[in-house]
């Protein structure tokens, strides 16, 4: 029902993605690494939750072997109105 879509990925080098329609957030199951969105690099570990908004340049870096993520996507195309809070 709706929009969202969840899955694992195991991502490889070279890890190159396009920008998505919809909002994103990464769970981090196993590993580490470097997260690129938005024109920021920031590092993760197991337990971190990651944001990448609808749009935006992103791609994991200097990410361990083992790493495992689940990936979660929903929203609206263009990804969710600001909230004005």
């Amino acid at each position: 029902r709706g929009t969202l879509h969840v899955r694992l990925s195991h991502p490889i080098l070279p890890n190159q993605q396009t920008p998505h329609e919809q909002d994103e957030i990464y769970v981090i199951v196993r590993g580490r690494g470097v997260l690129f969105h938005g024109g920021r690099r920031d590092g993760f570990a197991p337990g971190d939750l990651l944001f990448v908004a609808a749009g935006a340049e992103h791609h994991f870096e200097d990410f361990t072997d083992d790493l495992a993520v689940w990936v979660v996507f929903y929203g609206p195309a263009g990804g969710e109105a600001p909230s004005g809070l």
